[in-house]
């Protein structure tokens, strides 16, 4: 990790281990900086890695804040592919705003294997091992891999992602060589801040063969709602601040479903304090079920195609205890390059437009707890 970002501590490998437009000219701009509403009113500090909150000048204890980021769908598939010949670059010039974080989290959407046999359906992605260098050279400390990809390969596909991360030292979530493990939260310590984080699927594509089970490697699924739960509540009991990376909703659609929804309550009762998720390749919009954090669709972030759209972006959230006490939205473009690309102008007002009109259906509050 780069000496500029808070050190990570591992305590858990849970997976790894248990097993189109081009941008145009002018329109990317630098990274906003991080604003704490705290910033004005607190001299708490936290030193990476501590195990104790700052102390104020009265020497009160003060909540340590996080600053998490958080990006969609990534893949080193065609236009994509060639970006690997050096991982050291191939996020570009959205690199900065990643390693800008205590904690980067991003979907990593394909096979990452040269063996198996391709599946049934109507898109196979998968990738080279040098996608994990790829990742980390970024500022990205882990990756959700419960989605309708990383079995495109079967599961020699899917066994070889899992060895290749852990060759790599590379965290991966939401699946795993049997069910236990698909299920079981990565689990990590940062500025003395415990953070369980979860990744589950509510894809319906070969979902049934494609789940975890006690004899299968597999992809941990939401319709198991009572292990789903469960592995909430036991990460409820592990963690400080509990993280559900999802993978659902209907491609090219910005609302979510009835089904996001209710599955979205259910984790939230269960303990979550921020729900997000992926799949639908457009953005949708974020808000608060009582004092949990939801954002149900990030889109396309590094991507070989138009897809449904080239709207992208990071979300960039602020955490003091258990609670999201800011939350900012970068406006992005996937660009020629199949790189994200910050826009500003009227390309940003456009996205954050759109983004507006998002939250009409997401129903959830946009006022904080």
């Amino acid at each position: 990790m780069i000496s500029t970002r808070a050190r990570l501590t591992v305590a858990a490998f849970a997976v790894g281990t248990a097993l189109a437009g081009c941008a145009t000219e002018g329109t990317d701009r630098p990274a906003a900086e991080w604003r704490s509403p705290a910033a004005t009113t607190s001299n708490a500090t936290a030193s990476p890695g501590a195990t104790e909150p700052g102390a104020t000048e009265t020497g009160a204890t003060a909540p340590v804040e996080l600053r998490l980021a958080f990006a969609g769908d990534v893949h080193f598939t065609g236009r994509t592919r060639r970006l690997l010949d050096d991982p050291q670059t191939a996020f570009g010039r959205i690199t900065p705003v990643l390693r800008d974080a205590d904690l980067t989290l991003v979907n990593l959407e394909t096979s990452v294997t040269d063996r198996g046999t391709p599946q049934p359906k109507r898109f196979q992605f998968r990738s080279p091992a040098t996608a994990y260098p790829a990742l980390r050279a970024a500022g990205i400390d882990a990756a959700s891999i419960a989605n309708n990809h990383s079995l495109d390969y079967g599961q020699v596909g899917l066994l070889d992602t899992l060895d290749a991360a852990a060759d790599a030292n590379f965290p991966v979530f939401g699946a795993g060589r049997d069910v236990d493990a698909a299920y079981a939260p990565w689990l990590s310590t940062v500025k003395g801040v415990r953070i369980a984080v979860l990744g589950m699927s509510q894809v319906h594509e070969l979902a049934a063969q494609w789940k975890a089970t006690e004899t299968r490697p597999g992809i941990a699924m939401a319709f198991d709602e009572a292990r789903a739960v469960a592995a909430v509540r036991a990460a409820r009991d592990q963690a400080d601040l509990v993280i559900v990376f999802m993978h659902w909703g209907v491609e090219g659609n910005s609302c979510p479903t009835g089904e996001m929804k209710t599955f979205a309550r259910q984790v939230a009762a269960a303990g979550a304090d921020i729900v997000l998720g992926t799949h639908a390749h457009t953005l949708l919009a974020d808000g608060w079920l009582g004092k949990t954090y939801v954002h149900y669709g990030l889109g396309n972030f590094l991507w070989y195609s138009e897809s449904h759209s080239t709207d992208s972006g990071v979300l960039r959230l602020t955490v003091r205890g258990r609670t999201v006490i800011r939350n900012e939205f970068l406006p992005a473009t996937v660009s020629g390059t199949g790189q994200p690309v910050l826009v500003s102008g009227a390309a940003r007002e456009r996205i954050e437009d759109k983004i507006a009109t998002a939250k009409r259906c997401t129903g959830l509050t946009t006022k904080r707890p």
